[in-house]
């Protein structure tokens, strides 16, 4: 009986602590673990979750809401029973964090199917690649002549300035703005670059206006669905991806924003963040983070909050509140360029690019100039999983294409670009920054533990970019909270990380 009454004992001690301890929960919101809210669960946000608890280690608690699916703009659409990416497609071999994601992960680069591509001009093909890379060139010199290696000369330079964020980013040190974090990579040169367009630019080079019509306009309405007026670093960042080897995910690139939650064992909570408000506790912000989703309304208090998902008027997700702060926050200004990706599965029309037999039509990939053209890009794509035996679909049979246009295409359109089709499945994206539409960069910093991710979304715009912001958002939240203040908007980093080395 003795030991029984010593298990009794034992309960009635738990229970009352465990009374005493939901009491004091309910009462103090403030716990010595460490609560961070990230709204938006696409790359930017599961990187971030991850580098935080990277660098904060196991005592930090991280709560990500999501109104859609995990994954935001790397998503994928089923056609016939496969799965075909709507969202980003590929990255470029030096997006240095997206390779360690991989790794990390334990995914695999998909099999890379090969095909060539050209640029559409409307009447022609300005440009035609052919399996021959020394007649590519030749062909890009006697069109062009040395346009094309001026272009890369500056592209080049562009990038070996920005991979030096990887460094910074390495030693430690944050960026409270997306100015001060170009400003440390390529001093004015970068900071004025975001206030010149690509044309300007290039001209200067030695670039011909011809070449930029033909070939730059191309690559910018590819990746940006923009022209060659967008500013100069977000041009080049985007012209970069055009040159160099690219790769995907094995199995879709969403693969990695849902593996990198589960990593960090995130709480994903499906639901529409609608206000962040300040409080104060003993000298330290709170902030309460109010959602809604189909049970209700509902709140919760953080410590440290980062919103990665993009902030600007037009996008009516967006209708996040801030309460509470002085100076108000309310700079949300700009606009984004909408992208419409449509996967048709059918039989391209050949001869509307001046292809009357389908057989001798060799491309997989069009690109298009800035003439009066409803599409921006036309691709014959494979699925995110493809076995050994995959070979890509011959042109006079039916295959996946996937179309990336400004507006939603009309039966008309895909009957120009389609002899017939047996499906048409889209996605509608708020794909990139309108470039242009907000006088000034924004900053991470919006209060003391309230970041913006998306920022340098403002700069330039890609997959790899946002994983360069997660991470610089978990270091000025980990460098802010120990007030270890030398890591943050350092001058001249260069000088610094080469003598710590």
């Amino acid at each position: 009986g003795g030991s029984f009454q010593v298990c009794l004992c034992l309960l009635i001690a738990l229970l009352t602590t465990h009374l005493s301890l939901s009491c004091s929960v309910s009462l103090l919101p403030y716990l010595p673990g460490l609560l961070t809210a990230v709204v938006g669960a696409g790359i930017g946000g599961s990187a971030v979750a991850h580098f935080l608890q990277q660098h904060f280690g196991p005592r930090v608690q991280i709560d990500v809401y999501e109104k859609g699916t995990v994954g935001g703009r790397l998503a994928t659409i089923s056609v016939n029973k496969q799965h075909y990416e709507s969202g980003a497609a590929s990255f470029h071999s030096l997006s240095l964090h997206m390779q360690d994601f991989v790794k990390l992960l334990g995914l695999r680069h998909r099999r890379e199917v090969v095909g060539r591509s050209a640029i559409f001009g409307g009447e022609h093909f300005v440009l035609e690649e052919t399996d021959w890379y020394l007649l590519n060139l030749f062909r890009l010199w006697w069109h062009y002549g040395i346009s094309f290696l001026r272009l890369q000369m500056w592209v080049e330079e562009v990038m070996e300035k920005f991979m030096r964020i990887y460094k910074y980013q390495a030693h430690g040190y944050a960026f409270s703005g997306v100015e001060e974090l170009l400003y440390s990579l390529g001093e004015s040169t970068f900071v004025n670059m975001t206030q010149h367009s690509v044309a300007e630019s290039l001209l200067q080079v030695g670039v011909t206006q011809r070449f930029i019509d033909d070939v730059v306009s191309a690559v910018l309405r590819a990746s940006y669905g923009q022209s060659a007026a967008m500013p100069a670093f977000a041009g080049a960042m985007s012209l970069a991806g055009a040159q160099g080897s690219l790769w995907s995910v094995e199995g879709g690139n969403k693969l990695v924003c849902s593996g990198l939650l589960k990593l960090t064992k995130a709480n994903v909570i499906h639901a529409t963040v609608t206000s962040v408000t300040l409080h104060s506790t003993e000298g330290k912000a709170l902030y309460q983070v109010a959602y809604e989703n189909e049970v209700g309304n509902s709140s919760d208090f953080y410590d440290i909050v980062v919103i990665a998902t993009p902030l600007h008027l037009d996008n009516s997700s967006s209708n996040l509140t801030f309460a509470g702060f002085h100076p108000p926050i309310d700079d949300l200004q700009g606009s984004f360029q909408p992208t419409v990706v449509s996967l048709v599965h059918g039989y391209l029309n050949s001869s509307y690019f001046g292809f009357p037999d389908p057989k001798l039509f060799p491309f997989a990939n069009i690109l298009t100039t800035d003439f009066p053209s409803f599409f921006c890009t036309l691709d014959n794509i494979c699925p995110v999983n493809i076995s050994a035996s995959f070979r890509r679909k011959q042109p006079q049979e039916a295959a996946v294409w996937r179309v990336q246009s400004p507006k939603p295409l009309f039966r008309t359109q895909l009957k120009t670009l389609f002899r017939s089709y047996y499906s048409v499945q889209t996605a509608e994206w708020q794909a990139h920054p309108l470039y242009g539409s907000r006088p000034t960069l924004p900053r991470f910093a919006l209060h003391d533990q309230l970041f913006y991710l998306n920022a340098l979304e403002w700069a330039a715009s890609s997959v790899e970019v946002m994983a360069v912001a997660a991470k610089n958002v978990a270091l000025l939240a980990y460098n802010r909270w120990y007030q270890d203040l030398d890591k943050i908007d350092q001058k001249d980093l260069m000088h610094k990380v080469k003598t710590e080395l």
